[in-house]
């Protein structure tokens, strides 16, 4: 699969897809720049959604983002939220795969 960027307009039709990991980051973010290689090595085992907190803040404000990065699991109507830099294997161990 590949990440997909997603925005304001087009959010909530990617909720609509069932399970996914959501990636709230900042271009200027260290921890985030760190983020972004383990995702990738995991894109083959989940949907991620990437959304630029500086050019969504309307979605940060809903979904209580606060800190970069804020990772969001949804699956099955259900949102569980992480902050900070996770290597492969803990975001692995988290969603269940």
């Amino acid at each position: 699969m590949e990440i997909i960027e997603a925005n304001e307009q087009n959010f909530d039709s990617f909720l609509t897809r069932g399970e996914m990991l959501v990636d709230f980051y900042a271009t200027w973010c260290g921890p985030c720049k760190m983020l972004h290689p383990e995702l990738e090595a995991i894109k083959d085992k989940i949907q991620i959604i990437k959304v630029n907190v500086d050019e969504n803040m309307n979605l940060c404000k809903e979904y209580g983002v606060m800190s970069m990065p804020t990772l969001i699991y949804f699956n099955d109507g259900q949102k569980q939220v992480k902050v900070g830099y996770m290597p492969k294997e803990e975001i692995l161990k988290w969603i269940g795969k």
